[in-house]
């Protein structure tokens, strides 16, 4: 027998390079197989939304709230129903008007040129007092 042995050929010279990376390939279709049977088992009934909304009429609300308005001039002066207050007269004005029911609604007018702190501090001062129908008035002078 003839030997097909090479000589002073070393092992793996001419074989192609050992593929290092791990092929995703198959991790992805099984994962998209996954997803598609689990969108299919949702049931329809899960996507319905099923709500109680009231029949009839609802009652007429004869009182309306009264309404508090604060204004905030150029010189960061702070009003209260047109009269000028100290900080220590809005607390205790709002105090009042936080315990009347039903609640007034609080309507801000600060000056496009007034202190932004004041501003910041009547509006945190009302959600301190537990005023929850705030409304800021006259934004339309903010916009250039």
């Amino acid at each position: 027998m003839k030997s097909t042995r090479m000589k002073g050929r070393k092992f793996g010279a001419g074989d192609a390079e050992v593929m290092m990376d791990i092929n995703t390939t198959p991790l992805i279709d099984v994962m998209l197989v996954l997803l598609v049977m689990l969108i299919i088992t949702i049931p329809i009934q899960l996507h319905a939304v099923n709500l109680e909304m009231p029949v009839g009429t609802p009652p007429q609300n004869n009182i309306q709230p009264e309404k508090v308005q604060i204004d905030i001039d150029e010189k960061s002066v702070v009003y209260w129903q047109g009269l000028p207050v100290s900080a220590d007269e809005l607390a205790q004005k709002m105090d009042l008007v936080s315990t009347m029911n039903p609640q007034p609604e609080v309507h801000i007018r600060p000056n496009k040129d007034c202190s932004y702190a004041v501003f910041a501090n009547v509006l945190s001062s009302t959600k301190r007092k537990g005023l929850n129908k705030v409304a800021v008035i006259g934004h339309e002078q903010f916009v250039q």
